[in-house]
């Protein structure tokens, strides 16, 4: 039995010139430069990167989960953010690697509630899923890292 998910919207995206190109997507709804951080040796030009288009699409995903679990549960998110960090560098192994960061800040509810949330969310949702046990995911609320790590 098959685990592939019935696929409902397909994104496509073509990219010229590596990190240092040009990223479209086939509807032109994205079409942007790309450029490599100073930290990572690139010109840090004005283009953006994959992380951080990786970052936002993360923190979309992430926020849409967290609604949608507060929802259910009675819980007022309204006001409330996700920020994502995604770090790039060098694996000990050789090679690079990922490391993602999610921060929710939600002045509505309790640290407990923001626990019981970012738990639920990063156990179900795509991304999260994608992820675990390929890359490190850290949690936070308000900046304070959740008892319980992200796997």
């Amino acid at each position: 039995m098959s685990n592939q998910p019935e696929i409902l919207y397909t994104a496509e995206a073509t990219a010229t010139g590596g990190r240092e190109g040009h990223a479209r997507t086939s509807d032109g709804r994205l079409d942007v430069d790309l450029d490599v951080p100073s930290e990572m040796g690139g010109t840090g030009g004005p283009g953006t990167n994959p992380e951080q288009l990786f970052a936002a699409g993360y923190a979309a995903c992430f926020q849409s989960a967290l609604l949608r679990i507060a929802s259910g549960h009675k819980l007022d998110l309204s006001g409330s953010r996700i920020t994502a960090r995604v770090g790039i560098g060098p694996l000990t192994s050789g090679g690079f690697g990922l490391a993602a960061a999610l921060d929710l800040d939600a002045p509505q509810i309790g640290r407990d509630e923001a626990l019981d949330l970012m738990t639920r969310a990063h156990e179900a949702r795509p991304y999260s899923r994608a992820t675990r046990g390929n890359i490190e995911v850290t949690l936070t609320a308000g900046g304070t890292t959740l008892e319980r790590q992200a796997a």
